[in-house]
Formats: structure tokens, C-alpha cells, sequence
């Protein structure tokens, strides 16, 4: 019996560990008698949209924790294949870097490092100026002071919904109106809250596709020109895969422009 005989489309409740079924008893699992199980695993998580390599990932961890263990019944396969996948997403999940905001803004304030500047990024439309107004008021709520810099100097009306923003939580705005280059625009504003005191700058952006190089190309500009504490991609939830296409892509934009510039290395986050 192979490990997908009777398997090959379980019930929502059985979940993954119905495609290990077959493997009980085994003295000693091996890659080949895994891979079975696996390729049935890795295509319902595609059919779940579940994007190609992170799946293919997902199952190469799972498959490196179970090579070698003996499964004596389908209770241990149960909690085995369980806990392996537990595991596995717990790596792939993992920040690599801080995520307490908060911490990282006192640290750089305690060391004299100026204000705090946050990007705020993504394609037309998902709520990037939303976003940054929610974030100005969750600073604010932990006795932070902020400037909100209008960098969307190409979408009509962008700099007017950032003032209404401003205007309505209390903070300061800085804008030079529209037809600016963006980068200098950010760094402006940069050097308007250093010599203010203020503790973070939060930049707004015009929304671009991610396959427009000209555009890509004016935001790795603005990133690599100003060194930036963090760069926030603001992404649509029901987009499925194609958020990860964004994602990548803006990513790699903004590497491949700092790598030739000789920039710092800046992180972008999914929001």
C-alpha cells in the first residue's frame, strides 16, 4: 500500500496527516518512501492557493524532520506529522528581524540616531495612506511625536487626503505640492523633524505596479537616498498569490538598486 491509496482527497477534518496513512509500521522512514506523501501534500496546498514554492518549502522541512523516524502506529504519525509541521511553519513565519516597533524607536532615540523613518509602499489603491494614519495614531497613543511626509507627489489629491489626516489626529505634515522628486520631498522632511525633535517620520508614497521599472525605480531612489529604519508594503488580503508576486518584486527592486548604489540593506514587511 503507497502512501496516497485512499487518500487522495481527504476530508477537511483528516487534514494532511490522512496522506501519511501508509506509513505506518515502517521500521525507518526514508526520502523515497516520503516523497509519496509529500507531493500529495504539496499539491492540496497549491489547491488551497497556497503559492508553489512556499509550499515546496513547507513539504522540503517536513520531509527533512521526518527522515529517519520509525512511525509504530497512526498515532504517532498523527502527532509526528503534526509537530513537524508545526515546526516547519514556525521557521518560515519567523521574523528575521525585530518587529516591536516601539523598541527599535527608543533604541534610536536613547543612541542619538535622529528621528525614526518608516516608508510606506505598495501598488494603487490597497490603503498605504490609510495605513500610515493608523500608524500615526498608534505612535501617538505611546507618547511619540510624528511628521507625516507627503512623497505621493503624482496622484491627484494625495497630498489634500494626507492633510485631512494630519488635521484630524493633531500631527504635522510636510508637503512641497505635487510634480516633486519624491526622494528629495522624504529627505526634506527628514531634516525638518531632526531639527523639530520629532520622533518618527512616516513617508507616504505613490502607489506603482510592481512590473513598472521607471517607477520601481523612483522608490528604490527614495529608499536608497534616505535609509529608511523600515519599508512597509501595504498589501490587498484577497490578492492571493499575486501578493506574493508584489511583494517579491518590490523587494527586489529595492535590493538591486541599493546593491549598485552601495545603500544600506533595508527590510520590507507584508502589512
Amino acid at each position: 500500500m503507497t502512501a496516497t491509496d485512499g487518500a487522495a482527497a481527504p476530508s477537511a477534518a483528516a487534514g494532511v496527516v490522512t496522506f501519511f496513512r501508509g506509513l505506518a509500521g515502517v521500521q525507518q522512514l526514508s526520502a523515497a518512501e516520503l516523497a509519496p506523501a509529500l507531493a500529495s501534500v504539496r499539491d492540496a496546498l497549491v489547491a488551497k492557493n497556497v503559492t508553489a514554492a512556499i509550499a515546496e518549502r513547507l513539504c522540503d522541512s517536513v520531509g527533512a524532520s521526518l527522515d529517519g523516524v520509525r512511525m509504530a502506529s497512526m498515532t504517532t504519525i498523527a502527532a509526528t506529522v503534526r509537530g513537524a509541521l508545526r515546526d516547519a511553519l514556525t521557521r518560515l513565519l519567523t521574523p528575521r528581524q525585530s518587529t516591536d516597533i516601539l523598541a527599535d524607536i527608543a533604541a534610536k532615540r536613547a543612541a542619538g540616531g535622529g528621528p525614526f523613518v518608516i516608508v510606506f509602499c505598495g501598488v494603487n489603491g490597497v490603503g498605504k495612506s490609510t495605513s500610515l494614519a493608523k500608524t500615526a495614531y498608534y505612535l501617538q497613543r505611546h507618547g511619540l511625536s510624528v511628521l507625516l511626509a507627503a512623497c505621493d507627489t503624482f496622484r491627484a489629491g494625495a497630498v489634500e487626503q494626507l492633510r485631512t489626516h494630519a488635521r484630524c489626529l493633531g500631527v504635522d505634515l510636510y508637503d512641497r505640492g505635487y510634480g516633486r522628486d519624491a526622494a528629495g520631498v522624504a529627505a526634506d522632511a527628514i531634516r525638518r523633524a531632526r531639527d523639530t525633535h520629532t520622533d518618527v517620520v512616516l513617508v507616504d508614497t505613490a502607489g506603482r505596479m510592481q512590473d513598472n521599472g521607471p517607477l520601481m525605480a523612483a522608490l528604490a531612489k527614495l529608499v536608497a537616498t534616505n535609509h529608511p529604519d523600515r519599508v512597509f508594503f501595504v498589501g490587498e488580503a484577497l490578492v492571493g498569490n499575486d501578493g506574493v508576486d508584489q511583494l517579491t518584486k518590490f523587494n527586489a527592486a529595492l535590493a538591486d538598486h541599493q546593491a549598485g548604489s552601495g545603500g544600506c540593506a533595508s527590510s520590507t514587511a507584508l502589512c
